[in-house]
């Protein structure tokens, strides 16, 4: 089922991302690589502030906080330190932060993530977007190892989540240090590619259009990290506020 890439899927993701010159530094904040012509710096977050944490919903306020150690050492993180206290309706993951304000249909994410637990086949940090609500929802895992519950584009949708990424790498190193990631979504094309690190070779490629808008947010299925440095850029975002974890279960 898990296949290594080829040429061929690194000169298709050449094409996508040298589109145009990029209209994405804004604020002199630039991708790590270019961006579709017409993309605009949609979101950005470094975490310089502990209040910073206000404009983020979680299934359980209590496992995350802000961190005074980010990536630079320079400004804070998001912290998950702790496993959340919250039943999904479906199997699923329980950790997840969500910028509760916008949604985003196409865009192109870059963030700092840092995996904080043991070192065993699922460690893992996982992407949430096209967030509908707590049933309603693709995420990425990436994980130590690949295997059909783990390091793959995953979708929930009423149902236990199950993989659909039609290529994907044997797994991550995570190690102890932060890493690059990219996340480029396409709805019109219903292409999902996924960088780490090497922003010219995805580790996993992926196509669906059930879920065209939603939320985007971080986390993991059942571990611990840190969050830094969130660049979202897009043609445009949707502002929707209101709750989106109506039962999440805090102690």
């Amino acid at each position: 089922m898990f296949r290594s890439f080829v040429p061929t899927i690194a000169g298709l993701s050449a094409m996508f991302l040298l589109v145009g010159p990029s209209l994405a530094d804004d604020a002199g904040i630039k991708p790590s690589a270019p961006v579709p012509e017409g993309y605009k710096l949609l979101y950005s977050q470094s975490f310089d502030e502990a209040d910073a944490l206000s404009g983020f919903q979680f299934s359980d306020p209590k496992a995350w906080r802000f961190s005074d150690k980010g990536r630079d050492d320079k400004s804070g993180a998001l912290e998950l330190h702790q496993q959340s206290k919250y039943k999904t309706k479906v199997r699923s993951p329980f950790n997840i932060a969500l910028i509760g304000d916008r949604v985003f249909s196409d865009f192109v994410l870059e963030v700092d993530l840092v995996q904080t637990g043991r070192e065993y086949d699922h460690r893992d940090m996982c992407l949430f977007f096209g967030f509908a609500d707590v049933a309603k929802y693709y995420y990425v895992h990436i994980a130590s190892i690949a295997d059909p519950n783990a390091h793959n584009v995953f979708i929930v949708n009423e149902a236990p989540r199950k993989n659909f990424a039609s290529e994907t790498t044997k797994g991550a190193k995570w190690g102890q240090t932060w890493h690059r990631i990219r996340l480029e979504r396409d709805t019109k094309a219903g292409s999902i590619k996924v960088f780490f690190d090497d922003m010219t070779k995805p580790i996993m490629v992926a196509n669906d259009k059930t879920f065209l808008e939603g939320h985007i947010g971080f986390g993991s299925f059942d571990d611990t990290g840190k969050v830094d440095n969130i660049r979202i850029w897009g043609p445009a975002a949707k502002e929707k506020k209101g709750k989106i974890f109506p039962e999440a279960k805090a102690e």
